[in-house]
């Protein structure tokens, strides 16, 4: 299994942000889970590769080459990529990984989460997404999807294809066992592409 993981460049301003990013990376290369994320060596990203590399975990970095230039990249990954756009590292990680993690972090993290699970509803992929919700960092984000299933923009089904945990151990136990919905606009006989 190679999980996607999106998360901050930045450390943010709590310290448990950055130990948790270092401990998941750790972990998942103790399950022998590999991991696919955007190729850099700052915050939070730069963590989690730190943590899998220091216990022998597999690390995919997928990069623009205008943030290698920048000299962004992690100089000690098992693989990097070299892209020349966002859009293609996005493309390139949904290929590579079987499901996607997002940990604490901004804009390009929630852009990058929401892309897989609109593709997931759609029925583009049938790889589960998930919230690594350290210390209740994304309660107001779950309380917005409860928002839009109640105002009817979103599917409960769909809403439920999102897991939110605290604890990188249940989110993998849960994307182990994941069966995803009917696809939104799937027609009577059509089935999910896997």
């Amino acid at each position: 299994m190679i999980l996607g993981i999106f998360c901050g460049s930045a450390d943010g301003t709590n310290p448990i942000h950055r130990q948790t990013a270092l401990d998941v990376g750790r972990r998942l290369a103790a399950e022998g889970i590999g991991i696919v994320y955007g190729g850099g060596r700052v915050g939070l990203m730069g963590a989690v590769a730190d943590g899998a590399l220091a216990a022998g975990g597999r690390v995919i970095g997928v990069i623009p080459r205008a943030l290698v230039d920048r000299e962004l990249a992690h100089p000690g990954l098992t693989e990097m990529r070299i892209v020349e756009t966002m859009h293609e590292r996005k493309a390139a990680m949904a290929e590579i990984a079987d499901g996607f993690v997002a940990l604490p972090g901004g804009a390009g993290t929630l852009d990058e989460i929401f892309e897989q699970w609109t593709w997931a509803q759609l029925g583009i992929h049938a790889k589960p997404c998930g919230f690594l919700d350290v210390g209740g960092y994304y309660r107001s984000l779950r309380a917005m999807i409860d928002t839009m299933v109640a105002e009817g923009f979103t599917g409960a089904r769909h809403a439920e294809m999102l897991v939110f945990s605290d604890d990188i151990d249940t989110l993998v136990a849960r994307f182990r066992a994941y069966a995803p919905p009917s696809a939104k606009w799937t027609t009577a006989g059509e089935t999910v592409k896997p």
